[in-house]
């Protein structure tokens, strides 16, 4: 239940990561996101697609490397949020400052379901990061309850949570949220 989830008051983004779903349902599920995650004040991100972020008036989009050009997405969205992974790469984190995010996100720092192929970073990115970015930074990839605090140590503001708290066997997703501090 989502709603349990946001509201535990931990929670402060809801991003919506649908792969294999046509157009025209996420549009319907991301309204239904959108009036849970304003009742709970979270603010609601679309993973990917910057058209579906401004359809569901969305409160940003989050843009991997291959989702399309962050220079449109940030025109089209205006003033909305607008994330991009940067991966490892110094690279890539400068050409997304240079494009005016409001936020860099590194990873896969650890094994992930989510995604099992996904390129690798290290904690030294995170501690650049913190000295030469002054934007918010965010760690992905595998993050769970027992590994989360060194990335926070190392620089990261935001942790981003997926299988820890949607595929867990073991804790329901509002427990298994329960389980940060």
């Amino acid at each position: 239940n989502l709603n349990k989830v946001l509201n535990t008051g931990k929670v402060n983004f809801f991003q919506m990561r649908l792969k294999k779903y046509p157009f025209k349902q996420k549009i319907l599920i991301g309204k239904k996101i959108k009036k849970i995650c304003k009742k709970n004040n979270v603010k609601f991100i679309v993973n990917d697609n910057f058209n579906l972020a401004i359809k569901v008036k969305a409160d940003g989009c989050h843009m991997g490397q291959l989702d399309g050009s962050i220079k449109i997405a940030k025109k089209k969205l205006k003033n909305k949020i607008l994330g991009v992974t940067c991966h490892n790469s110094k690279i890539l984190a400068n050409n997304a400052i240079k494009n005016k995010v409001s936020y860099l996100a590194f990873g896969s720092f650890f094994k992930s379901k989510l995604k099992p192929n996904a390129r690798k970073a290290n904690l030294d990115i995170l501690k650049w990061a913190k000295k030469n970015i002054k934007k918010p930074i965010v760690a992905i990839g595998g993050i769970n309850n027992l590994n989360y605090n060194r990335l926070i140590k190392s620089g990261a503001n935001y942790i981003a949570i997926s299988s820890f708290i949607w595929d867990n066997p073991k804790l329901k997703p509002e427990l298994a949220i329960r389980k940060f501090k």
